[in-house]
């Protein structure tokens, strides 16, 4: 019995969770998610400091002239305390010295007989960067399942952190069936295609974070499916492309029995892709998509994506939505929940001119697609509807509605 969208991917985020752990330095972190919270051990500023080039000078010596004597740089470990009278010339990002009630900056000062003619109405602490304004010690800078971007590697290194604990990236296994595909790089008679599915799932899960292993293309028999599973045994997420229908040679699900087989669903209410299967053979998930390169594609970006996020340990593991309006009408056949590629240009969304679940074309000009409600039938112009992106990763920490309804 098929299922809908919203249980396959309920059953997705229900039986999958993350893998092991490792320890790395924060030059090799980069992409990878946080599996321990990080707590600052230091003040930043860790002291006071000066924001400018200027003059570290007494409130109370407003609109006077007073002595310069000595300048401290960015980096000196200076005892100076400044008394009143005087004042001292600091640079940006220098401690500042005992006594110091704010920073004049260089351009609002004049010179005079012995020193510096100081601005009127100074006011207190102005320019001084306090020490713990950014960072205190004992604050939460990163919570477990944050994934690292260069900015947070930045607060690592502002606490001298070097190594941190981060889950392993999920390990992805891809191969296709069928005796009609061949690679890339191989010869094709008139009456074979290229496999394109594979080629996309390994440079889509490398966008994702995975580590990728290409298994290779198995032809349509019981024995070499088998032999490309035994090959895959040991990574996280198996996906295949192909074999999961109901022809005389679709053998993959057959194949995979072998192996103590359990599937958590076989069939979607999902148009294009209604065979995508997913199910788990030990301690590895599979996921079987159709054969027809845009009805993979798309299921990849929904279900395949979904597995991933789940497997990474990143908090924000669901898929999020971007509101868009329509660019134009649209029309489609009620019925089965529809998944509609095309292209988003940051305020409307316009569908592919042309798509079938076997083109390749439509992958290479959308960057997006909408994911229609079965009672819908028609889009107007205007109508706002909820776009997933293909081109960057943009999730949630909350499971969010993904379907375009109708008005």
């Amino acid at each position: 019995m098929a299922v809908t969208v919203e249980e396959a991917l309920d059953l997705i985020y229900k039986n999958v969770s993350t893998r092991s752990i490792k320890i790395l330095p924060i030059e090799q972190a980069l992409g990878y998610v946080l599996a321990k919270d990080v707590i600052a051990t230091h003040n930043l500023p860790p002291y006071d400091n000066s924001a400018m080039d200027g003059y570290a000078v007494k409130v109370s010596d407003s609109d006077a002239c007073v002595q310069v004597n000595h300048t401290i740089f960015a980096g000196d470990n200076s005892d100076e305390e400044l008394a009143c009278g005087f004042a001292i010339k600091i640079m940006t990002g220098a401690k500042i010295p005992f006594g110091t009630q704010c920073i004049v900056p260089i351009e609002d000062i004049t010179e005079c007989e012995n020193g510096v003619k100081l601005p009127q109405n100074l006011v207190i602490s102005r320019h001084i960067r306090m020490s713990g304004e950014d960072i205190k010690s004992g604050d939460l800078l990163l919570k477990s399942g944050d994934k690292l971007n260069a900015h947070q590697i930045t607060l690592l290194t502002s606490q001298g952190i070097s190594h941190i604990k981060v889950y392993k990236k999920p390990k992805v296994a891809l191969f296709a069936s069928g005796n009609e595909l061949k690679m890339h790089f191989e010869n094709v008679e008139p009456f074979q295609l290229y496999n394109t599915n594979t080629p996309t799932f390994f440079a889509r899960a490398q966008e994702l974070g995975c580590e990728v292993e290409f298994i290779g293309t198995a032809s349509d028999t019981l024995e070499d499916i088998r032999e490309h599973i035994k090959s895959a045994q040991d990574c996280d997420l198996i996906i295949t492309s192909g074999g999961v229908s109901v022809g005389d040679a679709d053998f993959t699900k057959e194949a995979f029995g072998a192996f103590d087989y359990e599937i958590f669903f076989e069939k979607i209410e999902i148009k294009p892709g209604k065979p995508t299967t997913f199910g788990r053979m030990g301690n590895t998930f599979v996921l079987n998509l159709p054969g027809n390169p845009l009805a993979a594609a798309l299921n990849f970006e929904l279900f395949g994506s979904s597995i991933v996020w789940a497997l990474s340990g990143d908090t924000s593991k669901y898929l999020n939505t971007i509101t868009a309006k329509m660019k134009e009408d649209y029309k489609l056949r009620a019925g089965r929940r529809t998944l509609v590629p095309g292209y988003f240009d940051g305020e409307y969304f316009t569908p592919c001119d042309k798509f079938s679940p076997g083109m390749v074309s439509p992958l290479a000009t959308s960057n997006s697609y909408i994911m229609i409600d079965e009672a819908c039938d028609f889009l107007a112009c205007g109508t706002c509807v909820k776009i997933i992106s293909t081109k960057f990763s943009f999730t949630s920490k909350e499971s969010v509605d993904l379907v375009t309804k109708p008005l």
